[in-house]
């Protein structure tokens, strides 16, 4: 029998969001944080004109998308590091930050890839508890020592949707040793709606140790495809790549990504709509007496405890998947109106 790492007999199996169907067959997929729309007509056209290519292998250092994402938020081209997905870019910052002896530290809950990806790294976690459904930035200031190499900051969280403020953030930023990275994990910004809730591009600029990451797998509708990146100052962006496999973002995801930030305007629309039914469906949960914390993202968040399971199994008789967190809560995607009243239905009769 090959010997494997002792790590992976310890490591949980990342858990995706999954369907159901109800007993009329209704479904509706709120477990995944995806875009409810289809893809925009041009992005389509796009991807049917470069499957003309695919018999060639994809550009390497994909020059097209990393240009666009440079002039669509003014930083240098040397400053963007891509991957397939940006939980693939942050496995790529553990590659390159981390190794047996070094801490990452994180507010928990947040991602649920953070403590995998710093498991494969070998990397200790530092979880620091969440205060109030939100990061408890003083105490991961004190966690920080000299065996730290990383920090990670979920704005908006991912499960609870909540956002640290501009003051609270710079002021964490200013504790922090110039030699210990601060990724600012921002997949949801483009559904970020409280001005004081900062652009992590605003604080990096003059911060050599702060990066950004975002996706085009949530707003912009590529889930499918995989593309992510970062924006940084050159060093960190450099060590990124390095740790990049070859071709690792394919033909059809770059040329996807470039047509999806020339039709950003459109696109942006769709992103209002689901911000729209956010507010509407916190409310209506409100309503119904549930406490649910105010979210940035793209979905809301149920503090539900020994009942999550129960109530995950309560919303598939609707035909709802959510994504339960056993113990703790359950995260639910903000979808199309219907899917989102299915939900409120199923969530009614849990609550009496």
């Amino acid at each position: 029998m090959p010997r494997f790492r002792a790590i992976l007999d310890t490591m949980p199996p990342y858990k995706p969001g999954r369907a159901v169907v109800s007993p009329d067959g209704r479904s509706y997929k709120l477990s995944s944080n995806e875009s409810p729309y289809d893809p925009l007509p041009s992005v389509v056209e796009a991807i049917a004109g470069g499957a003309r290519q695919i018999n060639r292998y994809p550009d390497p250092g994909a020059v097209k998308l990393t240009e666009a994402v440079a002039e669509r938020f003014d930083v240098p081209a040397a400053h963007v590091a891509l991957g397939p997905g940006s939980v693939t870019v942050a496995q790529q910052l553990f590659e390159a930050m981390g190794e047996p002896g070094t801490e990452v530290v994180y507010a928990w809950r947040s991602f649920e890839a953070y403590p995998l990806l710093a498991d494969l790294a070998g990397v200790t976690s530092v979880r620091v508890p969440l205060a109030d459904e939100d990061h408890d930035l003083d105490a991961m200031a004190e966690a920080i020592n000299e065996r730290t190499r990383m920090v990670l900051v979920c704005n908006p969280n991912n499960p609870t949707g909540t956002s640290i403020r501009r003051a609270e953030l710079e002021a964490f930023l200013d504790r922090v040793p110039g030699d210990v990275l601060v990724v600012l994990d921002e997949a949801y910004r483009e559904y970020v709606r409280d001005a004081d809730v900062p652009d992590g591009l605003t604080l990096y600029r003059d911060r050599p140790n702060v990066c950004v990451l975002r996706t085009f797998s949530k707003a912009y509708g590529l889930a499918g495809l995989r593309v992510g990146y970062l924006i940084g100052h050159e060093p960190v962006a450099a060590a990124v790549r390095k740790t990049t496999l070859p071709f690792a973002v394919n033909h059809l995801a770059q040329v996807a990504a470039v047509a999806s930030l020339q039709a950003e305007d459109e696109l942006l629309e769709r992103v209002d709509i689901v911000v729209k039914e956010r507010t509407r469906v916190r409310e209506a949960l409100i309503a119904q007496g549930w406490v649910v914390p105010p979210t940035e993202a793209n979905f809301v968040w149920l503090r539900l405890g020994d009942r999550t399971l129960d109530f995950a199994e309560a919303c598939a008789v609707e035909g709802v998947s959510v994504r339960p967190f056993a113990g703790e809560g359950a995260r639910v995607s903000i979808g199309e109106p219907e899917a989102n009243d299915a939900f409120l239905t199923a969530a009614s009769a849990f609550r009496r």
